[in-house]
């Protein structure tokens, strides 16, 4: 027997009849520590803890023999009768304990959280009294429970009363699954506490039905004046907007002072008037179709995609709210929220993130569909981009995006399991139960303040109309809508409550309704809270950037003893770091690079751009799955010392300020990460943010964040970003994937000097362009394809005085011709392939070929390009020479501007890849017989 047994079993308090109770006690504590008391935790933990389980054979071997012994005499005589009554009572102590546990586990499954009454709900028979043994008969048996909160002695009858009340009642809890013991006990005080019963005052009851009254009455303004437009209405989740302003003054009353909202078009326009402010005249007009006038470099975009941001007075101070620009890609606003917001909370100095909250309102189906609410979960705790939690609102209206039943559109029970995967609680909520729904909105906001983790709101609801205001969502759900339209709306149905309740006089709530309506027709803004800015923390002005132009000379170059001051710091180590033998090596290179003695390669070139920056004031952040070292063990930003691991960046001997500076080393996630690094840059101008993918095909899987946002935001919604994406690109033969960063798409997307594209082929051009990007009046994103094997070319080097001097050259023009009045072909092209094209020119001594390199593809340096022909007067032939396909690569997009620079009697022609499904083809020989004939073509 185990000592712990022995104990056990020796202990007084613990021996004969309480030993079942004693029993059912430890098994509860195995399966969760908190579903007991602290006192009993206390003891069990004595043992060694949940962790170390002891056998519980020597137990209920006793438990056995004594029950034996009660059956048949002994020496000692036969069991007594009050033995007997003990058993019964501590057995009937310990069912009691198993249903308390029941509830809290599984109360979810069977509480009435559906309005509709029809979500189909798994039986639950460890929910009845009569799965652990107890009946009607004892209701009125008076149990000592010391796991529930509040009174601990209690009638079994108030006990399940208390229960049914807190777990089956219009708020089903999901939280049992959280593994830390805090957290669980936190909602199990919270709720048991609470056991249903709000308890809101009567001003509070009145404010959520004014809100719901706002909900409504928008949506029937807007039904029956632009009859038939799409709005995405959102009827049935009407309560969305008292939930919402509870989070708004509950917030700002405990000390928030920004929130950002990220929602797809889903109610988005009820929230824009009745929680932002924004005046609803602009939206009429924007339904009229009347607009200012814009131009090809403003587009604009549908009014349900719009964003907006106002100040609104609370109790504890103002917040600003800012609701972002979302295209119709649903999820995909997730991490640019997350991103703005660790921005926001970076300016505003907020280490503790408690001063901006992030609030992301979802779709059902696609909160279980879209991976990329999986990417942003699984960031949410990961140091480099956390922001102490998120307040997620799921609006379920139980129909899948347009006509999909729950069951097609997952495989999951609720479409919330998702967020499971980091122990987030969730809160089901019966739409139809506004009070419930403002309880759930007070309870996710202190639970995210207290542990600084996401907590989701899955409000359980309806769609009145179908997808959108001209659907017929009969043809689909014809049971569903038969339903939907025989109910009073969320309003109707909480004003008859308050008037049953005294809280109202009959017809009040059509007087409010009527007042509304009124408010609407007059256009102003219909939130009587609106304020100025409270001119707290950091604000960022966009204004100088405002009519950014590409075109801008600059001044990037860096004085040889500022660059040598900066060297200098980078190579102050702390004491006794031990470095890895090779990073030691690039290191001690660096310092000859410094001291003039070896020529400068891309690493050095890189960091000294970011330290020059930084010691100018800017900040830097560098994310991507290998962006400490770089892929290509480049970098090496991030110096890891080899005795104990710890980390040194070299770099923060120059930032100012910690917080200046920040390299991460990503979560495997394109989507995600590159989202939540635009969302950065569009709340910070002034922090150098560079995405760099592993291999440049890699951002394939963000596709979606370069089309939507990158590409078109400025267009669409007047979002200026300054991001950079570092995209590995060269043809080294290693194969179809990893060779091509995909060049082509980004060309197709350039339109009206909206990014740049740049393919920098020596470490000076790096350092100028990443200067440039920085210290120019104009943010736009910067697309570079970066080196792989150039990286350690050693043709591609460059030298102080190119960094002490110079700028950033769009085209670097011909060194190769021995004389320009006699060259009879101009070589154009873009990156590793003009080290190629060099090496050939000079193995077969070549003298009248110019190669020109362009180095910056987007916006296209037609001027450049015009010089270099006119110095080259004899030449006829022009070639365009790439390594990608013909289908892929610059050719087709650059084209046309070649060919406005050209003279009559000047021939175009293309040198590189044939026509190719693939980037390129997966045979070493083949690629290099290949890359061969490309050369050739292009020289001879």
């Amino acid at each position: 027997m185990s000592d712990a047994i022995a104990q056990l079993i020796s202990s007084s308090q613990l021996s004969g009849g309480n030993a079942a109770f004693v029993e059912e006690l430890y098994e509860a504590y195995l399966a969760d520590p908190g579903s007991i008391s602290e006192s009993w935790r206390s003891y069990f933990t004595s043992f060694g803890g949940a962790q170390a389980d002891v056998a519980h054979a020597p137990v209920l071997a006793r438990i056995a023999m004594r029950s034996r012994n009660q059956q048949s005499p002994t020496a000692s005589g036969p069991a007594s009768a009050s033995t007997s009554a003990n058993d019964g009572e501590t057995g009937k102590h310990a069912a009691v304990l198993r249903l308390v546990n029941s509830h809290r586990t599984r109360g979810h499954l069977r509480a009435n959280i559906d309005p509709l009454g029809m979500m189909k709900q798994p039986e639950t028979p460890d929910l009845a009294l009569s799965f652990h043994g107890l009946s009607d008969a004892d209701l009125d048996t008076v149990f000592d429970v010391p796991i529930l909160f509040g009174s601990q002695r209690r009638s079994l009858r108030a006990i399940v009363e208390m229960l049914q009340g807190t777990y089956l009642s219009s708020i089903g809890a999901e939280f049992m699954h959280i593994s830390d013991f805090d957290q669980r006990k936190w909602f199990q005080e919270r709720l048991e506490g609470t056991a249903g019963q709000f308890n809101f005052d009567a001003d509070t009851r009145l404010r959520i039905l004014n809100k719901l009254t706002a909900a409504e009455g928008l949506e029937r303004y807007f039904h029956n004046k632009y009859v038939g437009q799409k709005r995405f209405s959102l009827e049935g989740g009407d309560s969305l907007i008292p939930l919402l302003d509870q989070l708004v003054h509950g917030a700002g009353a405990q000390g928030v002072r920004d929130m950002v909202i990220g929602m797809a078009h889903r109610g988005r326009l009820n929230v824009l008037i009745n929680t932002l402010g924004k005046p609803p005249r602009e939206i009429c007009d924007a339904f009229e179709g009347k607009h200012g006038p814009e131009g090809l470099a403003h587009s604009g975009d549908v009014k349900y995609h719009l964003g907006f941001s106002s100040n609104v007075k609370t109790s504890g101070g103002t917040v600003h709210l800012a609701l972002g620009f979302n295209p119709s890609h649903l999820e995909i606003v997730n991490p640019v929220v997350a991103g703005s917001v660790r921005a926001r909370q970076m300016l505003r100095g907020d280490t503790e993130r408690m001063k901006v909250v992030p609030v992301l309102i979802h779709g059902d189906a696609a909160f279980a569909g879209q991976g990329v609410v999986a990417e942003l979960f699984n960031m949410s705790q990961a140091p480099g981009y956390t922001v102490g939690g998120t307040i997620h609102v799921v609006i379920n209206n139980q129909v899948g995006f347009t006509t999909s039943k729950p069951e097609d559109a997952r495989s999951t029970f609720y479409c919330t399991d998702i967020a499971k995967i980091v122990n987030a609680p969730v809160l089901h909520v019966n739409g139809d139960d506004p009070e419930a729904v403002v309880y759930c909105a007070q309870l996710a906001f202190a639970y995210r303040q207290q542990f600084k983790r996401d907590v989701v709101i899955d409000l359980v609801c309806y769609r009145r109309h179908g997808h959108n205001e001209a659907d017929e969502p009969a043809a689909t759900q014809p049971l569903m809508y038969q339903n939907i339209r025989a109910r009073k709306t969320t309003r109707e149905l909480y004003a008859e409550s308050l008037v049953r309740a005294d809280v109202l006089l009959e017809g009040d709530a059509q007087t409010m309704l009527s007042g509304y309506r009124d408010a609407l027709d007059v256009g102003l803004p219909v939130v009587d809270e609106l304020t100025g800015p409270d001119g707290q923390g950091r604000e960022v002005d966009w204004h100088p950037y405002l009519d950014g132009d590409l075109n801008q000379e600059t001044v990037t170059a860096v004085p040889r003893p500022e660059l040598s001051a900066l060297a200098a710091a980078l190579q102050d180590f702390p004491p006794g770091l031990v470095l890895h033998p090779r990073v030691a090596k690039i290191y001690e290179d660096r310092a000859k690079m410094a001291a003039g003695e070896l020529r400068m390669d891309w690493g050095f070139a890189e960091t000294m751009a970011y330290a020059a920056l930084l010691k100018e004031g800017y900040q830097l952040r560098i994310s991507g799955q290998d962006a400490g070292r770089g892929t290509f063990f480049h970098r090496h930003a991030v110096l890891h010392d080899q005795r104990d691991d710890s980390t040194f960046m070299p770099l923060s001997r120059i930032a100012p300020a910690p917080g200046d500076l920040s390299i991460i080393d990503s979560l495997l996630s394109e989507e995600a990460v590159m989202g939540f690094e635009y969302g950065y840059c569009t709340a910070d101008p002034n922090t150098l943010t560079i995405w760099e993918a592993q291999f440049g095909d890699f951002c394939n899987g963000a596709q979606v964040v370069i089309d939507q946002f990158l590409s078109s935001g400025e267009a669409k919604w007047g979002r200026l970003c300054g991001l950079v994406l570092f995209l590995p690109h060269g043809y080294e033969g290693q194969g179809p994937e990893h060779s091509s960063a995909r060049l082509e798409r980004f060309l197709q997307l350039c339109a009206l000097n909206n990014m740049q594209v740049c393919v920098p082929t020596t470490p000076a051009q790096m350092f100028h362009m990443l200067r440039r990007q920085m210290r120019r009046g104009a943010r736009k994103p910067l697309v570079v394809m970066t080196p792989k094997s150039m990286l350690r070319n050693k043709l591609s080097t460059s030298t102080l005085d190119d960094l002490s001097g110079g700028q950033f050259q769009c085209l670097i023009p011909d060194s190769t011709a021995q004389n320009q009045f006699t060259a009879q072909r101009v070589v154009f092209c873009a990156g590793k392939v003009y080290y190629d094209l060099l090496e050939a020119h000079d193995k077969r001594k070549l003298s009248d070929i110019a190669i020109v390199r362009v180095e910056q593809l987007y916006p296209f340096p037609r001027v450049e390009v015009q010089a270099e022909l006119r110095r080259f007067r004899s030449a006829r032939d022009i070639v365009w020479c790439q390594e990608e396909p013909l289908n892929q690569g610059a050719w087709f997009q650059i084209r046309h501007h070649i060919e406005a620079t050209l003279s009559p009697q000047h021939k175009l022609r293309y040198a590189g890849r044939d026509r190719s499904p693939a980037p390129a083809c997966g045979h070493l020989d083949t690629h290099n017989a290949e890359q061969m004939a490309l050369v050739e073509a292009a020289l001879l």
